[in-house]
């Protein structure tokens, strides 16, 4: 990519202040629309430097119960494609800074269909695709129209992504790389720390790209380990959780649902800053 991304941007600003970026994963339209729009409203503020917005999907396979669930609750409540990049505009509106990406499987994007999906999110003001189940050898699908429209296309980096695959991993990567730090789905165990800090300087030695650490990132004390030898953290699990843990006996949003979130991205920012 030849243009500056906000992605790009916010990663050249937080090296400058030797921290480590905090990604934060959210599920859109979690548990209704209203409330994920404070909770995504309020994600800056509270110190999340890059936003993950999940577009629901029936059959996250990559995805941990608690992030399926997040998709669940979304759909229930009538979450759509739509929905979700009117969302991501009306965030524009009042935040120009803060990168959004779009993290989810191809299924949702190839119905709607691709071209009008990618059309349609770039000028809804989205910055990069994460999309887990759409491989290198088929780039031509969304990866390279996306980066055709300035859109930067994120992919995962896994324990198993030895020397030999990288190199295709990394081909028409942009933004950053992102590093699954455990086998598995999401939020199934604790990354080994050291483990974790050695395959992300492996990937450093391939690519000039910044490279974020996430699957099984629940904690502050966590996420500073982590961050010590890591461009960015992402938290995605703990904080869908916690809106799971918010929600009444009928699974609605209760008056602690956004500010449950809020406290707990607030928490992780803090540790990531000290």
């Amino acid at each position: 990519m030849t243009h500056i991304s906000r992605i790009d941007r916010r990663f050249s600003v937080l090296k400058e202040h030797g921290r480590a970026a905090l990604v934060t994963f959210i599920t859109a339209g979690d548990p209704d629309f209203d409330t994920s729009r404070a909770i995504l409203m309020g994600l800056p503020e509270a110190g999340a430097d890059i936003i993950e917005l999940g577009m629901p999907f029936s059959d996250p396979m990559a995805d941990g119960p608690a992030i399926q669930a997040s998709s669940q609750r979304a759909l229930k409540a009538g979450q759509t494609m739509r929905r979700t990049l009117d969302l991501v505009a009306e965030f524009r509106k009042s935040h120009s800074d803060t990168p959004v990406i779009l993290m989810g499987y191809y299924n949702p994007i190839y119905v709607y269909p691709t071209e009008k999906f990618l059309d349609e999110a770039t000028d809804a003001g989205v910055d990069g695709l994460i999309v887990v189940d759409v491989p290198p050898e088929a780039d031509e699908e969304v990866c390279l129209p996306a980066v055709q429209r300035g859109l930067n296309f994120i992919r995962l980096a896994t324990p198993t992504t030895d020397d030999k695959r990288l190199p295709a991993v990394l081909a028409n990567t942009s933004g950053f790389v992102y590093y699954v730090s455990i086998t598995g789905i999401t939020g199934a165990a604790a990354p080994d720390i050291a483990d974790v800090h050695s395959q992300v300087q492996r990937i450093k030695a391939a690519t000039t790209l910044p490279v974020a650490v996430g699957f099984g990132v629940r904690t502050g004390e966590q996420a500073k380990a982590i961050s010590k030898g890591a461009d960015g953290v992402v938290v995605g699990s703990a904080i869908v959780t916690a809106i799971a843990e918010s929600l009444d006996s009928d699974g609605q949003a209760t008056g602690k649902t956004v500010s449950s979130v809020l406290n707990l991205v607030n928490g992780l920012a803090e540790a990531l800053a000290d």
